[in-house]
């Protein structure tokens, strides 16, 4: 026995053959309604232009309408169409005509039409067809010719087709959850793999205190499981502090290259765009690539670009910034446990970092990447010259000795001028001599034409020499390497000094003495020519920013042991105004005479000194003026034995 045919549960799905019954149904009742609705066309006959001049002439037209060369319009009368005519045929009997019954069947039969068309000769034209029409008081439109269908769809149809694709795409993301449209919000964070050269810890010298702190970081990216086995938790995050040009960013490549994971590079700056919203979207896109990729590491560079502090400073907030930021923070704490990604940062102004980057959980550790000292930059100037062809005389001890304060970009940049030298000089090898004239261009800047005017030439050579006769005759100054009279960069003359040893505390002696150097040239203008010059500007803005320091920051003066924040450490435009000063106006005036005091003491010894040695401070500007250049060794000869430093009452 055959069972009931099964009926469909409610609630159900219809199946596609239900749906497209549904379809058809509605397409019928669309073709229905416009059948029924419409407008009925009503018959035209298409006439020739000469039978609407005649019906226009009989009075039987009653409108026209003309658009470009096709005219239209409806008669006062039916109009019976096409026209019979008679036979004219003569009879045989009478010779007269007479309707004769046609020989074959007519094409089409008469119809009664109401409404025309024609076409206008626009070939010829017709200047008396708008006065005929006035004359029979015939109403006349006129109208544009029709665009083509093509041009309509051009001007109207691709517009509305571009939004209304623009508007479902932009559905579709969104209910995809993606957060960007055509990769505007995409991460452009760029990936080095091993088709890139690998770095390592071996490029990388003068930072041996870094690399020892970044070495834990590889040893978990290579052994993560003995960390996790043991519940330890690797830092996630670390920020390299230091000058710029100091190797931050080698040390993030070397970390990735060691441990052979994905390194992802990009600067802060890449996130903050003019929209808001969009660097917060590419900070989820770059920790979803990298957590996709694990183990592997993020390094952003110069993170105080979108790091800093928020709420500071009186112009306002930047919404896109800290959108981007608090991005970021959310990120770097939501990290897994046992996620493999690490975050290595790099900036040079940690002090406008916002505090909640700092804590740990996000940034756990700061590594302070530092000038190199000594040893550091023979290391470098080591690896910088691989690729070179040194001569049997270049010392990298000596210049690594002569180099103090020097970075790594800094030397880098001076292995580069070297060789250039070299190349400019018609030499394979580079030598000593390309280093040294290579080391001026960097320090003192590129030579310039000598002066012309011999008054000029004068002064600047007494101010240097005063420079380097204090700078001789003080003990705890440092030690003058070389004195010239070329023009070097914006300078007319340079004394340069170089300490004997890299110093990274200086005591108030060592600091009175270069004061005293700092002020020997303007004094030595005093004793020679009784007037001043404006060449000691420079000379005068150090000295009264060092002399400020030790008063301000160092307790150097009468002031007592007391540290004032001088200069703003908070470099938002207005925090400082809004913190307002840790002292009162009447310490302010007493910090400016405590300033003016130790400038004119220093300004007073270099006179005592150079008056005692005016003979050899003589001996030393006509040397210049006849050298123009002035090494060590010629100072010795001129100045005499430098003396040994002691103990000795500068004030």
């Amino acid at each position: 026995m055959a069972s009931p045919p099964q009926q469909p549960q409610r609630g159900m799905p219809q199946t596609p053959r239900a749906l497209w019954g549904w379809w058809l149904v509605l397409l019928a009742l669309l073709v229905w309604n416009a059948v029924t609705f419409l407008p009925a066309p009503r018959p035209e006959v298409n006439i020739p232009y000469t039978t609407l001049l005649a019906q226009v002439r009989g009075g039987n037209v009653a409108k026209v309408r003309i658009v470009g060369d096709a005219i239209s319009g409806s008669f006062v009368k039916p109009l019976q169409w096409p026209q019979p005519t008679p036979d004219t045929t003569p009879s045989p009997a009478s010779g007269s005509p007479a309707p004769q019954p046609p020989s074959q069947p007519t094409a089409a039969l008469p119809a009664t039409y109401t409404a025309f068309t024609t076409t206008f000769p626009q070939a010829i034209g017709d200047p008396t067809l708008l006065p005929l029409l006035e004359a029979q008081r015939v109403l006349v439109e006129v109208a544009p010719p029709p665009t083509h269908w093509l041009a309509y769809i051009l001007t109207e149809g691709l517009p509305f087709l571009f939004l209304l694709g623009f508007f479902v795409l932009m559905g579709r993301k969104a209910a995809q959850g993606q957060s960007s449209l055509f990769g505007f919000g995409r991460s452009t964070a760029r990936r080095y793999t091993s088709d890139h050269p690998e770095v390592s810890f071996a490029d990388v010298a003068g930072a041996d205190e870094a690399k020892a702190a970044l070495q834990e970081e590889v040893e978990f990216l290579r052994h993560s499981e003995k960390y996790h086995d043991a519940g330890a938790r690797i830092p996630r995050g670390v920020l390299l502090v230091g000058p710029p040009g100091t190797g931050k960013t080698l040390l993030a490549r070397a970390v990735a290259g060691e441990a052979g994971v994905a390194f992802f590079s990009l600067s802060a700056s890449e996130f903050v765009q003019m929209f808001v919203g969009v660097g917060a979207s590419r900070v989820r896109d770059l920790f979803a690539r990298a957590k996709a990729e694990a183990p592997s590491i993020l390094f952003i560079d110069e993170l105080d670009a979108v790091g800093r502090r928020r709420g500071a400073g009186l112009g306002g907030t930047n919404d896109e910034r800290e959108q981007t930021l608090n991005q970021l923070l959310v990120e770097m704490d939501g990290f897994d446990d046992r996620q493999e990604v690490i975050v290595l940062a790099a900036t040079n102004r940690p002090d406008v970092l916002d505090p909640a980057l700092l804590r740990p959980g996000r940034f756990d550790r700061q590594v302070l990447v530092a000038l190199p000292d000594r040893q550091g930059r023979e290391g470098i100037l080591r690896i910088h010259t691989r690729q070179l062809h040194l001569a049997p005389d270049v010392d990298l001890a000596l210049l690594a000795r002569t180099t103090t304060g020097f970075n790594g970009a800094d030397l880098a940049n001076l292995c580069n001028e070297a060789a250039l030298a070299a190349a400019r000089h018609n030499r394979n090898q580079v030598t000593m001599a390309d280093f040294e004239e290579a080391q001026d261009k960097v320090v003192l800047g590129g030579a310039r034409p000598p002066l012309q005017d011999p008054q000029e030439r004068r002064v600047v050579a007494y101010h240097e020499s005063g420079h380097t006769v204090v700078a001789w005759l003080t003990p705890a100054a440092e030690a003058v390497h070389k004195v010239t009279v070329m023009p070097h960069g914006r300078a007319l003359g340079v004394t340069q000094q170089l300490p004997g040893e890299d110093h990274s505390n200086y005591s108030r002696s060592e600091l009175l003495a270069r004061l005293a150097v700092m002020l020997a040239g303007r004094t030595a203008e005093e004793i020679v020519f009784g007037d001043v010059t404006t060449g000691a500007e420079s000379d005068l803005t150090e000295a009264t920013r060092l002399a400020r320091r030790m008063v301000t920051r160092w307790g150097m003066g009468e002031l007592g042991l007391v540290a004032f924040q001088a200069d703003a450490e908070h470099p938002f435009l207005g925090y400082e105004l809004a913190q307002g000063h840790d002292y009162s106006e009447a310490t302010a005036a007493r910090i400016d005479q405590e300033v003016q005091r130790l400038l004119g003491e220093r300004h007073a010894y270099a006179g005592r000194l150079l008056t005692a040695a005016r003979e050899a401070l003589d001996h030393l500007a006509q040397a210049l003026l006849q050298e123009e250049t002035i090494g060590q060794e010629a100072l010795v000869r001129i100045l005499g034995p430098r003396p040994a430093r002691a103990e000795e009452k500068l004030d």
